[in-house]
């Protein structure tokens, strides 16, 4: 499957101020009660700044989610050339998010509230990373199956929306109570929980490798 290329943008420390300020601004205020005066409140800066680093506040929103994807479409391509256990893959995907979690609560935070769970928000453009994220996934499910490790009787589409959902869902109570990972200890056994759920249920009981 053909990967989106997002070109990486090197951020000025000026746009970092905007982008961490806007993180926090979306936090609290929702998406669409945030304005770009209180985004240049909370950066500390004019308000017309902001507007000569990004368009207008969806332009910053979606700059926002393309770090996340960015980060996420290297792992997935890094994945798809591995020769590792299949349920290791996996694991590399659920850390990733939980590792973003414990580095950048609040760009978590942002993604689960106003992106994962919010339709409205969820435009075409955005949907698309979604979707395409999806596919990279179903492609590590479909290898499980080819390798032994999952049933292949199961829709591979179908698994993918089980996994994923394991983790969106974990992720989002954790979001939502926010609770913050204590260490590397609690992210791996929330891992290998995950894990070990999601292949009892999927695992072909003739190959358990």
């Amino acid at each position: 499957m053909g990967m989106t290329k997002l070109i990486p943008r090197n951020r000025t420390d000026k746009e970092s101020v905007i982008f961490e300020a806007a993180l926090k601004t979306i936090k609290q205020k929702g998406y669409h009660r945030a304005r770009i005066s209180d985004i240049a409140d909370a950066a500390g800066i004019s308000y017309g700044l902001v507007y000569h680093y990004f368009k207008n506040k969806e332009d910053l929103f979606d700059t926002i989610f393309k770090q996340w994807w960015e980060g996420l479409f290297a792992l997935m391509a890094d994945i798809s050339h591995q020769e590792s256990p299949i349920a290791d893959k996996l694991k590399q995907v659920i850390l990733y998010f939980f590792d973003t979690y414990k580095t950048d609560p609040e760009l978590v935070n942002v993604f689960i509230t106003e992106i994962s769970r919010s339709t409205a928000n969820l435009t075409t453009a955005r949907l698309h990373y979604f979707k395409e994220f999806m596919g990279l996934v179903e492609d590590v499910i479909r290898e499980g199956q080819q390798r032994g490790t999952f049933r292949k009787d199961l829709n591979a589409r179908y698994l993918t929306y089980i996994f994923l959902g394991a983790v969106e869902t974990f992720l989002s109570a954790m979001v939502l109570e926010d609770q913050k990972i204590k260490g590397d200890a609690q992210k791996n056994r929330i891992a290998d929980t995950i894990i070990e759920v999601f292949l009892r249920g999927a695992s072909d009981q003739r190959n358990r490798g």
